[in-house]
């Protein structure tokens, strides 16, 4: 690429983290939803369990925490490069801070499936805990990165 094709997408690289974590967000929420139907379906007894294990909720519930796990991590990441990118530092600030540790929440969260595997209800509890946590300060993150983006916005076209 010229620098002249690298100078007029840099202004949009602004965009790219913002659209992809509120899509991130909306995947958190339905993987909230399906750790839930698969406590419900582990709870269920009798023709309500045979009718649960037909969403096959737990297979699909992986799938979107594994996927989850990748993309915020890499979505947050990528966030920090279009920042420095675009400004040549990083805004020490709570948005950063909060999805850095959003970040290691993930990943600790993710830890805990091999042991709830064996049973053991602690790491199970802590997934559910820190999971919730995950998703208020996911919430608390967007109505930040909204305002960071309108920020952005006004000094583009302000």
């Amino acid at each position: 690429m010229n620098p002249e094709t690298i100078e007029a997408i840099k202004p949009w690289l602004n965009f790219i983290h913002p659209v992809l974590m509120w899509g991130i967000f909306a995947l958190t929420l339905y993987a909230a939803y399906l750790g839930y139907q698969h406590r419900q379906t582990r709870l269920a007894t009798g023709p309500e369990k045979k009718e649960l294990i037909k969403g096959k909720f737990l297979a699909r519930h992986h799938q979107a925490g594994s996927t989850l796990l990748a993309v915020m991590v890499l979505g947050s990441l990528g966030g920090m490069a279009s920042t420095y990118i675009n400004n040549g530092k990083l805004f020490f600030g709570p948005h950063l801070l909060a999805g850095l540790g959003m970040m290691g929440i993930i990943a600790t969260s993710a830890s805990m499936v091999p042991f709830m595997k064996n049973g053991n209800n602690t790491a199970r509890y802590t997934h559910i805990t820190l999971n919730a946590v995950l998703v208020g300060l996911f919430g608390w993150q967007a109505v930040t990165g909204v305002q960071i983006v309108l920020k952005i916005v006004n000094s583009m076209f302000g």
